[in-house]
Parts: C-alpha cells; sequence; structure tokens
C-alpha cells in the first residue's frame, strides 16, 4: 500500500490540533486553499486572505469531497481546530520538511524566479523524484502550502520564493531551509518598496540566512549588486557558486547563439565546455538554465544528464510562451509574456521580439505599465524607447498611465492606441490584428494583460 502524504493522526501532532470526530488513521493525500480545487483525499484549509476568507467555504470544501479541514473557529465534523489556520499550515510544513531527505533548492530574484525554478525542476526529475511550486506560489501562504505538499519519498524539492517588501523572504527561507539558494538577479521590481537596487539585493540575500549548514549560493553574476550578495552570503557563513556572462564566473556563458526558435551556447566549468542547447529563444533563458546546471552540479547530478533534461526547456504561460494560433500555413504568433514586467524583463523579451520574425505580416507590442516602481516610474517606462523601436514593431500599444511616459519618449505617431485599461485596449487590438502578425503581449500582472491574451486565443484559435 502507498505511503499516504499525511494521517490524521500525523496533522494533529504537527498542529497541536484537535480532532475528536475524525479517524487518526485517515490518509490525507492533498492539501488545499480552493474548495474548487480538491485532490484525492484533501485537506482543506481555511486561511483568511485579504479578499476571502476560507472560512466561509469551509461546507462547500466538505460537499465537494475533503476529508478534513483546518479551521480557527466554527468546530465541527471533519473539522481540525487550531487557533491560527494559516500557522497551522505552516506547522505542516515545517513536519514535512523535517521528516525529508531530499536536496532542497530555494529560488528568489527580482526576474526569472519561475522560469529558473521550472529548469532545475525538469533538471530533479530526470535524476529522481521532485517536488516543485506550481505557478507562482511564492508569498507567505504560497511557499508553506508548497512545502506542506513535499512527499517524504522525494528526493529533490525546488521552492520559488517572492517578496514585495523587506523581511518577507527571510521567513521563507527559515521555513524550507534549503541546501541551495538561487538568486537569479537584482533588477527594479517593488522599487517603490526598497528606494534604491541595494535595498532589494539585502532583501533578497535574506534568503542565505535559511540555508542549512555547509549550504550554497548561486548567483548570477551579470549585475552590479553581485558584489554585495557575495559580501552578504561570506557574513551569514554561505559559500557561493556564479554563473553568467560575467569574466570569473564559475559557470561562464560564451559563444551565445540566439535565434528566433531557440538558443545556444557554451558554458565553461572547471576548464570544460559544456554545449547548452535549448529550444527556446532568449540570453536570459540561457542564464536561467545555467543555473540549473550549476545546480544540478551542486545536487550531485551529472552534466550530461543535466543538459539532455534542459534541451526540453520551453518558456512558461506568461512568460514568453510561444503560440502559432489560426491555420498552419498563415498562423498568428503571440508570444505571452502577460505575467510581470520590469525594465530588465521587459528589455529581454524585446530582445527575443526583435530577433522574431512575423510568420506574414506585421509586428506588434502590447505593453502594460510597470507597476511599484516608485519615484523613478516615468524615467523607467521612458528607458524601454530604445529597445521598443529596436523590436521592429509596426503597431505599439499602450496599456495604463505610467506608459504615458513610454509614449512621449517614442514620439508623435509611435503609439497606435493608448487606453487606461486591458479591458478597454482589448477591442482595440482584436479590430487590428491578422492571420500573419506577430504580437507580444508584456506587462505587470495587475493590469491585467492575461485578459487579452485569452480573447485573442479565443479569436485565432478557432479561426
Amino acid at each position: 500500500m502507498t505511503q499516504p502524504l499525511y494521517t490524521i493522526a500525523s496533522l494533529l501532532a504537527a498542529t497541536g490540533g484537535t480532532a475528536p470526530r475524525l479517524a487518526p488513521t485517515a490518509p490525507i493525500n492533498s492539501i488545499s486553499i480552493d474548495s474548487r480545487e480538491l485532490g484525492p483525499d484533501a485537506l482543506f484549509v481555511a486561511i483568511k486572505g485579504e479578499r476571502f476568507d476560507g472560512h466561509d467555504f469551509v461546507t462547500t470544501a466538505l460537499e465537494n469531497g475533503a476529508t478534513a479541514a483546518l479551521v480557527s473557529r466554527d468546530p465541527g465534523p471533519r473539522r481540525i481546530l487550531v487557533p491560527d489556520a494559516l500557522k497551522g499550515l505552516e506547522d505542516i510544513a515545517r513536519a514535512a520538511r523535517a521528516r525529508s531527505a531530499a536536496k532542497i533548492v530555494g529560488v528568489t530574484g527580482s526576474v526569472g524566479k519561475t522560469t529558473t525554478k521550472e529548469a532545475i525542476r525538469l533538471v530533479f526529475e530526470a535524476a529522481g523524484p521532485t517536488h516543485a511550486s506550481i505557478k507562482s506560489f511564492n508569498n507567505h501562504w504560497g511557499v508553506p502550502l508548497m512545502l506542506a505538499r513535499l512527499p517524504e519519498a522525494a528526493q529533490f524539492g525546488v521552492f520559488e520564493m517572492g517578496m514585495s517588501g523587506p523581511d518577507e523572504i527571510r521567513p521563507l527561507s527559515r521555513l524550507v531551509r534549503p541546501h541551495i539558494g538561487v538568486i537569479t538577479t537584482i533588477a527594479p521590481a517593488h522599487l517603490e518598496a526598497f528606494g534604491s537596487l541595494e535595498g532589494i539585493a539585502r532583501a533578497k540575500a535574506e534568503i542565505f540566512e535559511g540555508l542549512e549548514p555547509g549550504g550554497v549560493a548561486v548567483l548570477n553574476a551579470d549585475h552590479a549588486q553581485i558584489g554585495l550578495l557575495r559580501q552578504l552570503a561570506e557574513a551569514a557563513g554561505v559559500g557561493v557558486v556564479t554563473y553568467g556572462e560575467a569574466e570569473g564566473s564559475d559557470w561562464r556563458l560564451g559563444d551565445i547563439a540566439l535565434s528566433a526558435e531557440g538558443s545556444t551556447a557554451q558554458v565553461r566549468h572547471g576548464g570544460v565546455d559544456y554545449p547548452l542547447i535549448l529550444n527556446v529563444p532568449g540570453r536570459h533563458m540561457l542564464a536561467n538554465a545555467t543555473a540549473a546546471l550549476a545546480v544540478a552540479h551542486l545536487a550531485g547530478i551529472g552534466a550530461e544528464q543535466a543538459l539532455a533534461a534542459l534541451a526540453g526547456f520551453g518558456a512558461q504561460v506568461g512568460r514568453g510562451a510561444r503560440l502559432l494560433l489560426g491555420p498552419a500555413e498563415n498562423p498568428l504568433l503571440l508570444i505571452d509574456e502577460s505575467y510581470n514586467a520590469n525594465t530588465a524583463s521587459m528589455q529581454a523579451a524585446l530582445s527575443v521580439f526583435a530577433a522574431q520574425p512575423a510568420p506574414g505580416g506585421r509586428k506588434m507590442l502590447i505593453l502594460g505599465d510597470m507597476r511599484e516602481l516608485g519615484p523613478q516610474s516615468g524615467a523607467l517606462h521612458a528607458s524601454l524607447a530604445a529597445p521598443v523601436l529596436a523590436s521592429g514593431a509596426e503597431r505599439i500599444y499602450l496599456v495604463g498611465a505610467e506608459m504615458s511616459a513610454l509614449a512621449e519618449a517614442l514620439g508623435p505617431g509611435r503609439v497606435a492606441a493608448h487606453a487606461a485599461s486591458a479591458g478597454e485596449m482589448a477591442e482595440i487590438v482584436l479590430n487590428d490584428l491578422a492571420l500573419g502578425d506577430a504580437v507580444m503581449v508584456k506587462g505587470s500582472n495587475g493590469v491585467g494583460l492575461m485578459g487579452i491574451v485569452q480573447k485573442i486565443r479565443e479569436r485565432f484559435e478557432r479561426t
């Protein structure tokens, strides 16, 4: 018989909760905070968020098949009562980590967290049973939820950690206790909360405080804060491995060749050159894959096995996924970068788009505000003018008030339309797009550009 993820008894031991009406041996094989998405033998955790209180959905979750609910009020049948449901979830996560013998990796950074996490997951899965964060579950409830789902039999685990302010990475890292901590890069994301890139670097470096004894930091060397991160790692007693194009990187990218369909490079480590071949375009994708190669080495996975796994590495939905919609002889190319944006990721995506020809028509850009940039927002938006023009886009659509600075920097006649919201822009774009066009959509998640992506897909997938 397969060992369950938990039993009711082990959950009670982890949380100190009470559940007199639940059988101690009853299995729990999945954990959810969404009453609509329940796996087999599910535990529903009634956490209270900014917009919803999970306690309002306990009855629905139980009706939908949950075995039990973790609650902090309204005790009753099939409920585990604890003082605080989120703290209870964290207690379960700690128990999962304490029993695990897996090699654990934590990933943070201003850009490329999810993509790098996915590259590491691919490499780990080629070597053994692997557990990884899904989507962008990387905050104060997402990380404990992902860690609580860690199977005892997993050999590898990789967890993404995000932040919007200081002192947010530290508790996540101390919960996950990684053996390897990856910082992808430092860029002006959430700049409003930190005031400077140094402030962002110091906040990202909080990941070092949770590393296990003998832990190693894997750091991208291609940014100005690498020296500070080295100092902070050394002060925390953490070893450092670097990767990137910078001279002296432990895993150094060279001989880079980029095309519209893929990317190749030679990665030098320890005097040996390794051929890195990806079926996804972009210099930044090569960097993300190189981070995974460095992590694989530290985890005891051979380079050949890691490189073979990375050959299947692809861009994720909302993060550069390329979709060909409509008839094969004359499709619409949609590049979906709608999940998030800051100046670094914008420039990287625009560079990829510059190398991308349209299948048979025009090149078009739909760009939304980059959020949380503080007083520098206007200048940072305006700084995109050169890469936007270099992308070869014939039609440029802008969404959001902050994009006014880019519109001004581009000059008269460059912007096809500028709307306050994604909803207003959707119909404008749909009335202009045609088969054969190539269109890239990118902006901060809060702008809602994924709604435009969905409408484009609905219109052209049926064509």
